[in-house]
């Protein structure tokens, strides 16, 4: 992906839905006669939409604001996902994502202490 994520991320959720450049530059206040071209050049990465107007496609296309600025794909569809959820649910996904991170470093840990300790004479060298 370019250094700038936003043009990819804004085609993708576009298409998605099935709307035309055009079409959303007007749902989200620009000129009848200028939407397309300004859109064009968003998707193209000619210009970056300042961060009102990316706040309006995001509200438009059903996407989470943090969506464009994800730079791989999983990234981007977990931040689809997680903007989905309720506030409860969104606390639970937390809490389980907790959980994982610790045993996976006790994991670490383990493995760590599995190894055989290695001590170097420096006089030797």
């Amino acid at each position: 992906m370019s250094d700038n994520p936003i043009p990819l991320r804004l085609k993708q959720a576009r298409n998605k839905i099935g709307i035309s450049q055009k079409e959303l530059g007007i749902k989200i206040g620009m000129d009848e006669s200028s939407a397309s071209g300004r859109m064009n050049h968003y998707e193209k990465g000619r210009h970056a939409p300042d961060i009102e107007t990316l706040r309006k496609i995001a509200q438009e296309l059903n996407v989470p604001l943090n969506y464009f600025l994800c730079e791989d794909d999983l990234s981007a569809e977990l931040a689809c996902l997680v903007f989905r959820l309720d506030d409860t649910a969104k606390k639970t996904l937390i809490t389980e994502l907790e959980k994982m991170e610790r045993l996976e470093m006790e994991a670490v840990v383990e493995q760590r202490e599995k190894l055989p300790e290695v001590t170097i004479d420096i006089k030797e060298l």
